[in-house]
């Protein structure tokens, strides 16, 4: 791949999805585009990265940008990753939630959802607090930019491996066969979870009412700082005050920027 192409792509990819792609991505990125090029579909129109850019330029529908962003993203995450924030939301949140929320309504964003395994994660951890109580809505919004890892999401289906690491009671109550080597998410589960696709730098969110609690992990060291700070403030603005945001290991949040308060690692909190 010619620089410039690099370059070109480095900047659309940064405009449109706020990842940055240094210089050391080329060849990531040049793997990601060959391999969607093989896959057939749309994409097996083009050779090469430069014709694909071409093409991509001159595109009003967006489909080629989606093909874009399905090929750079990374979906790499699994059931209770970096499992000390469940421990916290179930020991911590939840609890809090239920003395405070007075008109039983519990709103719950998981943001840059990938297949489905964190969002799940919480839907198990709520229903297991709130299955004895009445009168809670307890369903969380997820969203992602990429449509096939909402697909996959959405079907709740995985491979029986996962089943290892988590809880015997768990394995029970909210999975059923898929086959012989897949389990899959229990009907009620799933319909606790709305999937939507949503792109985190769209200038204005949607969203009618703030939520409690934000997770957002994993996704903000593909960010530049000034992108990472504008994020951050968006989610400050849509949490209620009290309000928890759950961010990677890897990240951080500068709060002479924003005024969260530090609660733990990678967890903050609207006071």
């Amino acid at each position: 791949m010619d620089q410039s192409v690099f370059l070109a792509y480095a900047s659309i990819v940064d405009r449109e999805f706020g990842i940055q792609l240094p210089q050391e991505k080329k060849a990531l990125l040049e793997s990601r585009l060959q391999r969607l090029f093989k896959e057939g579909g749309p994409a097996a129109d083009y050779k090469d990265a430069a014709s694909f850019l071409k093409a991509l330029k001159h595109d009003a529908s967006g489909h080629l940008l989606h093909l874009l962003a399905e090929a750079i993203t990374t979906h790499h995450t699994y059931f209770l990753r970096e499992a000390d924030h469940f421990t916290f939301y179930r020991d911590q949140v939840l609890p809090w939630l239920a003395e405070t929320v007075t008109d039983g309504d519990i709103r719950t964003w998981c943001a840059a959802c990938s297949t489905g395994q964190e969002a799940y994660t919480l839907a198990m951890l709520i229903q297991d607090f709130f299955a004895l109580k009445t009168g809670w809505d307890v369903s969380l919004l997820a969203t992602d930019l990429s449509r096939e890892a909402l697909a996959a999401a959405r079907s709740g289906s995985y491979d029986r491996h996962v089943l290892r690491e988590l809880p015997v009671s768990w394995q029970r109550l909210y999975f059923q066969p898929d086959g012989a080597e897949r389990v899959r998410i229990t009907d009620a589960l799933r319909a606790q979870i709305i999937y939507r696709q949503f792109n985190l730098m769209e200038p204005h969110f949607p969203f009618r009412r703030r939520f409690h609690v934000i997770f957002c992990r994993n996704v903000m060291i593909y960010f530049d700082a000034p992108t990472r700070e504008a994020l951050v403030r968006k989610f400050y603005e849509f949490l209620e005050p009290g309000g928890f945001l759950f961010i990677g290991h890897s990240e951080v949040i500068d709060r002479n920027t924003v005024p969260f308060a530090y609660v733990m690692p990678s967890v903050y909190r609207r006071m």
